[in-house]
């Protein structure tokens, strides 16, 4: 019997790998686009550990070169859907059981694994099927992946030992058992580390899951669940059924053993989902616990002591990186008039030199968004800017579909801070600026905190303590993620826990204690070491 009282010492954050030319990861890298571009998968739903075609199938395919086919997927029905909660029923008791250091040894093989033996293929996945440039699929999967699971395993050592006071002659103890159902976890696109971490953070904690992944992810979401498997996760904790959504959600909301919901999507999504929960709330054995991170609309806040070129740097990184198809990508700026000419110089400098193209090139700093109906929308408000009487194109503007989901890095002038475009959620590479006069920057903090619905990343840029200080404070609830001084992106786990609230969320920071806490159903258990043998208290001793 192992009775080691174990813990894990604190992780170090994954390194980044450069890929610089002539570097041995960018040749091995090299080799892997060659293997993935070279192959078509079969990917079948994984449903208790065993492999099930549905002959209900669609293609996955390059963003970039949407005629290249990398997989054929099979989709879930209703019965699928009921195999794969009734899977992760069946696993749950034992799982749950398992001592909490054995469920972390497979969390810490799944991130060895993907350090080391996976650690191109996944990279290779990501540029292709997601249309990363090698930096982007880097720090995404599997560096923030590794992190992820990793952090887990120390995050999960922390919540075990946080126990109550124990008084003389009483033992008291806290058992953080896992949730009674299952979770369901509804995986994002854009990120695979998160896709990761939707279900093996409830599963460090004991629960098991339904995955739905995304559509547009499925190659590397795929390669995610084999090598789960590979590293020992036992059959059914984590149950793979990619397919249409609103088929998968409502088998799911309407199942008595529902026991969670972890999400990063859309707020609609998101809305629609909880809603249907809510619908269904009598029918539930507990309330679900309900974790989502949703959209943002996310600014950067420039004051007048700031630095031009470090403002237009935050602004191209923060707005163009990915495509812009980041949570946290900046989306909205408030440029004093002061710095505008200078800013905006430097903007269109930088965009001269930006590339645009295939990911495999890896001279190309942008590559094309997701899918069609992404392109599509991302155009529609580019298209409404160029005829709007409020605003103008200053950059870009531009997109092509014919063999890739191509659009240009877009900026975009307003003199209306509640234009469309300042308000609404893009996900795609277009950034709005809105110029203010010098000497209204208090007032024009308050307009961006009432603009958008959203409260998920900002930033600010001055050299003046005051300025910051102010802005820190009227932007209070403007961001669950506030930069100083830097791009609204690049949030690294153990470093900045992740999330917001208002119509971004729930904001219960994944990667950290916080969000673990989520997946457990406490327990305090009390045993008093000799009981009481008569009912009397002292004071009835006298009258």
């Amino acid at each position: 019997m192992d009775n080691a009282l174990f813990s894990f010492p604190k992780p170090i954050n994954e390194p980044v790998k450069s890929y610089a030319p002539g570097s041995s990861e960018k040749v091995q890298l090299k080799q892997a686009l060659a293997q993935v571009s070279s192959e078509e998968w079969d990917i079948p739903l994984i449903i208790g550990g065993k492999e099930v075609r549905t002959g209900n199938t669609g293609k996955v395919v390059m963003p970039h070169d949407h005629r290249h086919v990398l997989a054929t997927y099979h989709k879930a029905g209703e019965k699928e859907v009921q195999m794969a909660i009734d899977a992760a029923m069946a696993a749950h008791k034992d799982w749950s059981e398992l001592p909490w250091v054995e469920r972390a040894s497979v969390m810490l093989r799944v991130a060895e694994l993907f350090a080391t033996k996976y650690r191109y293929l996944l990279n290779a996945s990501l540029m292709l099927g997601q249309s990363k440039n090698p930096y982007q699929a880097e720090i995404d999967a599997p560096c923030e992946l590794i992190d992820f699971l990793r952090f887990s395993t120390y995050y999960a050592g922390q919540v075990y030992a946080d126990q109550p006071n124990s008084d003389t002659g009483i033992l008291n103890r806290m058992e953080y058992r896992a949730l009674e159902g299952f979770v369901f976890s509804l995986t994002p696109f854009n990120f695979t580390s998160i896709a990761g971490n939707l279900n093996m953070a409830p599963a460090m904690m004991g629960n098991t899951a339904v995955w739905k992944p995304s559509t547009t992810a499925l190659h590397s979401n795929y390669l995610l669940m084999k090598v789960f498997q590979e590293a020992g996760l036992p059959d059914g904790v984590v149950n793979f059924i990619p397919g249409q959504g609103s088929v998968i959600g409502r088998v799911v909301t309407q199942s008595r053993d529902l026991g969670g919901f972890h999400f990063t999507g859309s707020t609609s999504t998101f809305n629609t989902l909880w809603r249907q929960m809510g619908e269904n709330l009598g029918h539930y054995k507990s309330y679900p616990k309900i974790v989502g991170e949703t959209g943002g609309k996310n600014f950067v806040f420039v004051h007048p002591s700031a630095p031009a070129l470090e403002v237009a740097t935050a602004i191209v990184r923060g707005s163009f990186e990915y495509q812009g198809q980041k949570c946290s990508a900046a989306s909205r700026a408030y440029i004093p008039a002061s710095l505008w000419k200078d800013v905006k110089n430097y903007i269109g400098d930088m965009l001269t030199e930006i590339q645009m193209g295939d990911p495999q090139d890896f001279t190309n700093f942008v590559n094309a968004v997701i899918d069609e109906a992404s392109f599509d929308n991302i155009m529609d408000y580019i298209n409404y800017a160029k005829q709007a009487s409020d605003a103008e194109i200053l950059f870009g503007g531009n997109g092509d579909k014919s063999e890739g989901y191509y659009v240009e890095p877009t900026v975009i002038q307003t003199t209306n801070p509640q234009f469309k475009t300042m308000v609404e959620e893009i996900f795609g590479p277009v950034v709005t600026i809105y110029v203010y006069d010098d000497n209204k920057y208090e007032e024009t903090l308050d307009i961006c905190d009432r603009t958008s619905p959203y409260g998920l990343t900002g930033s600010i840029f001055a050299r003046d303590r005051y300025a910051i200080e102010l802005a820190f404070n009227k932007l209070r609830y403007a961001a669950g993620n506030f930069y100083i001084n830097d791009k609204p992106t690049g949030a690294v786990i153990a470093q900045q826990p992740f999330g917001g609230s208002r119509a971004s969320g729930t904001n219960d920071k994944a990667g950290g204690p916080l969000n673990l806490i989520r997946w457990t159903n406490a327990r305090a258990i009390k045993e008093t070491l000799v009981s009481p043998t008569h009912y009397g208290y002292p004071f009835l001793g006298e009258k």
